[in-house]
């Protein structure tokens, strides 16, 4: 029987209003519509996204484990917990060495540390190297010396070797110091200077402290000095008996104008002797 027959035989029905079928719903009926046609009856046309109403679908619909990771918006799945930490990658290459940095500025002086201990004492030249030193007075005494130094003539008069009739030479030495070192002085070196003296008037004009205006005025700080070692032939020749050898050397200290001293103004001077070794300087 035809549906259209059928539905006049029937009494009217109030029918309840129904809402807009779901995409569910309409997959079934179709099927139904299919199967009561004899069910050889073919689609002509599959259902699209434009047929399925927004928000229609839920996850009952779907099948578990249908859908990935990509079918879903960022932020749309919870993170899972954290992994356990894997292991380390192996060790990069040396990266390339930087530009060398600007000098910093120099930092304040530290603190002086404290003193360091005393070092020990070296050991004890052999006796007679070295430099020997002596301090002769303006007698012509030695005060003070390192050793080994004797005074052989100091400002002596000697026997008059003048012809007759000429003045006496016996003053030709009185002007000197004659020093025994106490062994040869051959391949030494001689070093003599005046030594200051402020307690002397030596010239009797009442002052010492060395400024006096006029010349030669001031014998307690002014001079000259010489010395040289005797018996070098040629060159050298001392006076006095037995002082004529390298054993011994002669101090000749003068005023400044080169004249010779008297008793009133003889000078006090140091004498220092080096050996081969040493270089003063």
């Amino acid at each position: 029987m035809a549906p259209s027959r059928l539905r006049s035989r029937l009494a009217p029905v109030r029918r309840p209003r129904l809402g807009r079928p779901t995409p569910a719903l309409a997959v079934a009926v179709l099927a139904l519509a299919l199967a009561t046609g004899g069910g050889t009856a073919y689609a002509a046309k599959q259902i699209g996204g434009e047929d399925i109403r927004n928000g229609s679908i839920t996850g009952f619909d779907i099948r578990n484990g249908s859908l990935g990771r990509a079918d879903f918006a960022v932020g749309q799945l919870t993170a899972g917990p954290r992994g356990a930490t894997g292991p380390a990658g192996p060790q990069g290459a040396p990266g390339a060495t930087g530009a060398t940095g600007a000098t910093g500025p120099q930092g304040a002086p530290g603190a002086p540390g404290a003193p360091g201990e005393t070092g020990p004492q070296g050991p004890q030249g052999e006796a007679g190297a070295g430099v020997r030193w002596l301090l002769v007075d303006a007698s012509g005494a030695i005060v003070d010396q390192s050793g080994g130094f004797t005074i052989a003539a100091a400002y002596p008069e000697l026997a008059n070797t003048a012809p007759a009739g000429a003045p006496s030479n016996a003053l030709r030495a009185a002007g000197n110091v004659y020093i025994d070192a106490g062994s040869d002085l051959t391949g030494t070196g001689i070093i003599a200077t005046i030594a200051l003296q402020n307690q002397v008037d030596q010239n009797g004009d009442g002052v010492t402290n060395g400024r006096a205006t006029a010349g030669n005025a001031n014998p307690e700080f002014s001079g000259e000095i010489t010395a040289t070692t005797c018996g070098i032939a040629g060159v050298v020749a001392c006076a006095p008996a037995g002082t004529n050898n390298t054993n011994h050397f002669v101090v000749s200290p003068r005023l400044s104008d080169g004249t010779v001293t008297t008793a009133q103004t003889h000078k006090r001077f140091y004498v220092v002797i080096t050996d081969g070794g040493i270089t003063i300087g």
